[in-house]
């Protein structure tokens, strides 16, 4: 089995501070004890969205990575039916943490418990291809994506890290054919560029994927994020906090409250799929969303390391609304 580990690199210790749950999801007046934490989703503009009534209804996200705990209180409500392609099963149980982390950042409930995701009114499609020390293989990714396509998914999110050259060609076999077949379906897939200061293409060149570099909380390139790939776009990554399970697991073998805070172009990537998320809900064809998060980010330090800049969803779905494609 080849080694292809979970694109996130600092776990810290517990964040406290909960408040009790909420009958009504509206994220416009979250009740969630950590939301003042998560500087992410304001810095990339969600609220405005979420204040113009598009929170990713109707939108399902899968999330390949190390499974999910579906009982987590934030997430349970939102879980679709997934697989385990590690155990070749039905249960996607998370046992390394990671990937729960991954699908909090992503869509997880307002107005419940802990954190809220970028796109609090999607599904999440738990898709297993990591065991519980991060290790998968290439076959497994790709049967995931086809099986994600197959199964009503509208976007894909991989926080995966595979390094070096090697890495990046064997990208550009079946993961990037499974890729291409999901972009003949409408379904938009966005990825990590990783978290080893590289420069340079992640996926094959003519790949439709949106590659995401992470930012820290002054808006700079993080430094252990890759970057330069032509596809790539920015979003924060470092220090965010979100749901990973509260028994044990590889990250965590003591078990947790619920919330950790990681770092990593892991947390940055399920940002973005929350962002595409809420522009599908507003009606914004699939086709169009990458290109139109990428026109709309913003380099305010002018570095080529954040590439076409920080996505601004708000600016985004303006631009979609001045060129009418938004539903009425």
């Amino acid at each position: 089995m080849r080694r292809i580990i979970p694109a996130a690199l600092v776990c810290s210790t517990a964040v406290l501070g909960l408040s009790g749950c909420s009958q009504e999801v509206d994220p416009t007046v979250a009740t969630d004890g950590l939301r003042e934490t998560q500087w992410g989703l304001d810095e990339i503009g969600v609220p405005y969205v979420w204040a113009q009534g598009y929170t990713g209804e109707d939108v399902v996200i899968a999330i390949l990575d190390t499974g999910i705990d579906t009982g987590h209180p934030d997430l349970r409500a939102h879980i679709v039916d997934g697989y385990d392609f590690i155990d070749d099963d039905r249960h996607p149980k998370d046992e390394n943490g990671h990937g729960t982390h991954v699908a909090g950042i992503a869509a997880g409930e307002a107005n419940n418990k802990g954190i809220i995701g970028a796109a609090p009114g999607a599904k999440i499609m738990p898709l297993r291809v990591l065991d519980s020390d991060g290790a998968g293989t290439n076959a497994h990714i790709a049967e995931a994506i086809d099986w994600a396509v197959d199964h009503g998914a509208n976007v894909i999110n991989l926080s995966l890290d595979e390094t070096g050259l090697r890495g990046r060609i064997s990208k550009g076999g079946i993961i990037n054919d499974a890729i291409e077949r999901a972009h003949d379906n409408d379904v938009i897939v966005v990825a990590a560029s990783g978290n080893n200061r590289e420069t340079g293409n992640q996926y094959k060149f003519g790949t439709h994927v949106l590659v995401v570099n992470a930012t820290n909380v002054l808006g700079l390139p993080a430094l252990y994020s890759n970057a330069g790939d032509e596809r790539a776009v920015a979003a924060p990554g470092s220090d965010i906090v979100s749901t990973v399970p509260t028994y044990a697991t590889t990250l965590y073998p003591d078990g947790s409250d619920g919330y950790e805070t990681m770092s990593g172009t892991s947390m940055a990537s399920p940002l973005v799929a929350g962002a595409v998320a809420l522009l599908l809900s507003a009606g914004v064809p699939a086709q169009e969303v990458p290109h139109l998060l990428a026109e709309t980010a913003h380099n305010d330090w002018e570095l080529t390391r954040l590439d076409a800049g920080i996505i601004d969803v708000e600016a985004a779905l303006t631009e979609a609304q001045a060129q009418g494609l938004t539903s009425p």
